[in-house]
């Protein structure tokens, strides 16, 4: 019987064992801790993605226990922050849990707490969740996870580590502070923090203890100016933003563009920020950047009033009007002394003698620190400097407004292709006069040469035009008429010429008649192909009759003037007089005339239809012209005729008709 009863008894032992051992895998499975409950060192809570997880943990080589969160599924499982950084625990005795005043405890093995999160008005009835974000959040048991009715959270006490949608405090006294590790092993603070500057437009900080070692320069809403990387880093550009909370301060966040990449900044136990990403190929966080980075990124490297360049050697000079401070010191490389003025500014000496001070433009900047920020517009911001003597510099940055330095300039480099400009306070002898005396002296030589080459040119254009043209007698200039020389060309390669006003002279006689236009010669020349033998279309009284094309495609009969013929000079002249009154549809029409020297030539429309002897003397040929086109041949003479001794308001008489001197107008056979 009592084998029996033991028998009996042996299931209920067995379950009992089971829930003891099914109890630490419950913490597992969930992500929240309610009172009563704790975890103790090998059990954990999990986020509701399992990419973060809350337990003990020991660093690198330590055997000391902390409890902290860390990334869960990547094998490198990085920690994000440590409750009791400050008090390790040693063994595996500790127990984190929700004590009787509602506040989250961890406590060693003798029951003794080394670590609270001390939050005040506080419920008896809490509950502790860890978030999706890494953020570990206390609250009443009516509102689990709420950021905003939190009782306490890890996000606003983190310890080195920013990630994203945490919100950074700025524009307040406070500096909410990131503090670095002591070592690899050693999670107690260390000798730097990080945080948001709370002075004038956001920039971030690193500190050695009390002491700036790098800044990241203003914030201007899209990227950190004194970090010219970002504006080529997608997650740095897009990922930090200012917003406001419901508290009604402005905070820092940061979201990176992927939201399913692991990405974090921290700042590192040896004082550098790093923003790292996590390389699921590498199975390992690749460092993006890192701060500083150079020689020319420590914090006021060259001392005040002094600018840093990168790339100069030395990277260490003085702004444009100062000089070192110290210059043996200087030139030993002892740079901490920074750089003075040369010359004291006006306001300085309080007297008006000698000019107004005045400011440089220093351009590629990483702005000093230390500013104070209106909203200005750029001269208003200009004004207020000028007025105040104690101001240094002033900038006006889009994104920030107005930057005023009333203090020593510090921190100053120059980012070659980027940055901002900075305007320096000079005194008035400092400033570049003589280069802009230079400046004034290089315009007005420039003037005077272009000046002396314009007059160089009309003089040579009118000893060609006085060259090329005939003269006109006094006695010419008081007639009303104005003979233009234009070249109808329009082209580069053929000169034009312009006359004044006056009228056409040969050979001391005048020839006053309507306005005509004169071809140049050499565009004369030209469009004849220099009067070749392939160009000649005839031969008549008063010299050959050459076939032109201008540049612009118009084709031109030009009637050269033999120079050997005794009579053509007069009938040069008549035929100019009468023919350029004359204008009828059924006469060739004169479009001007050429002279230079002894050569005197007359250009007419082309015809391109020939002239009818050409048809009606040749035995093939001769078919060719129908009745009806004879018919219309006959009219057309007829009214020429008609208009030359009738209508005109010359009386011609022409003398000297036959068919080849009637030219077709009209394309044969149409």
């Amino acid at each position: 019987l009592q084998g029996m009863i033991t028998m009996s008894r042996s299931p209920v032992i067995v379950f009992f064992f089971s829930l003891l051992f099914l109890a630490p895998s419950c913490h597992a499975a969930t992500n929240t801790l309610t009172k009563g409950q704790s975890i103790k060192d090998g059990e954990t809570l999990i986020s509701v993605d399992e990419n973060f997880e809350l337990g003990f943990f020991s660093p690198g080589n330590s055997t000391s226990r902390y409890v902290g969160v860390r990334y869960s599924k990547i094998q490198d499982q990085a920690v994000i922050w440590v409750a009791n950084r400050d008090k390790p625990i040693s063994g595996t005795d500790g127990v984190l849990r929700i004590g009787e005043d509602g506040n989250l405890m961890v406590v060693d093995g003798n029951g003794s707490s080394v670590w609270s999160s001390n939050a005040s008005f506080v419920s008896s009835n809490t509950t502790l969740m860890l978030d999706t974000t890494g953020n570990l959040i206390l609250s009443s048991n009516d509102s689990i996870g709420d950021t905003d009715k939190a009782y306490w959270q890890s996000f606003n006490n983190p310890t080195d580590t920013y990630l994203p949608d945490m919100k950074v405090l700025i524009g307040s006294a406070e500096i909410h502070a990131f503090t670095s590790w002591k070592s690899t092993s050693d999670p107690s603070p260390g000798n730097f923090t990080m945080g948001v500057d709370p002075r004038g437009a956001p920039q971030i900080v690193v500190w050695e203890q009390s002491r700036r070692r790098w800044r990241s320069g203003h914030w201007n809403s899209q990227i950190f100016s004194g970090v010219p990387s970002m504006a080529a880093l997608t997650t740095y550009r897009y990922g930090f933003k200012v917003t406001p909370g419901n508290d009604g301060k402005f905070y820092l966040t940061y979201n990176p563009s992927d939201p399913s990449e692991l990405m974090k900044f921290q700042i590192t136990w040896n004082g550098f920020e790093e923003q790292q990403r996590w390389n699921e190929s590498t199975k390992a966080w690749q460092v993006i950047q890192s701060q500083p980075s150079e020689e020319c990124e420590k914090y006021n490297h060259c001392g005040n009033f002094g600018v840093c360049t990168p790339s100069g050697s030395p990277n260490c000079r003085c702004l444009e009007g100062f000089q070192p401070r110290h210059p043996d010191q200087w030139r030993l490389g002892n740079l901490s002394g920074g750089c003075e003025r040369r010359s004291p500014l006006q306001c300085q000496r309080n007297t008006s003698n000698g000019g107004e001070d005045g400011f440089k433009a220093v351009r590629c900047t990483k702005l000093p620190d230390f500013a104070d920020v209106d909203q200005l517009s750029s001269d208003d911001c200009k004004t207020t400097c000028q007025n105040n003597c104690s101001c240094k510099a002033y900038a006006h940055v889009t994104g920030i407004g107005c930057m005023i330095w009333n203090g020593d300039l510090t921190d100053v480099q120059n980012h070659m292709q980027s940055g901002n400009t900075l305007y320096v306070r000079l005194a008035y002898s400092e400033l570049d006069h003589s280069r802009m005396s230079t400046y004034v002296i290089v315009l007005i030589v420039l003037a005077g040469l272009a000046f002396l080459a314009i007059c160089i040119w009309l003089l040579w254009m009118l000893k060609k035009k006085l060259k090329v043209l005939p003269t006109a007698t006094p006695a010419s200039m008081s007639t009303n008429h104005e003979l233009q020389v234009y070249d109808l060309s329009r082209s580069k390669e053929y000169p034009t010429d312009l006359s004044g006003p006056g009228d056409l002279v040969i050979e001391g006689s005048q020839v006053n008649g309507p306005d005509l236009p004169m071809f140049n010669f050499n565009c004369v020349a030209a469009a004849t192909n220099n009067f070749s033998e392939e160009n000649k279309l005839g031969q008549g009284g008063f010299g050959p009759v050459y076939k032109g094309k201008l540049p612009g495609g118009e084709e031109i009969a030009v009637k050269r003037l033999s120079k050997i013929s005794g009579q053509g000079l007069q009938e040069f002249k008549n035929e100019i007089i009468l023919i350029a009154k004359l204008q009828h549809r059924n006469l060739v029409r004169l479009l001007g005339c050429s002279i230079q020297g002894d050569e005197k030539m007359l250009i007419y429309e082309y015809m391109p239809n020939k002239s009818l002897d050409y048809f009606l003397f040749d035995p093939e040929k001769q078919g060719l012209l129908e009745w009806n086109k004879r018919f219309e041949i006959i009219e057309g003479i007829a009214r020429g005729l008609l208009y030359l001794h009738r209508d005109s308001r010359l009386r011609i008489i022409h003398r000297d008709l036959k068919a080849s001197n009637i030219l077709k107008w009209f394309v044969v056979g149409n």
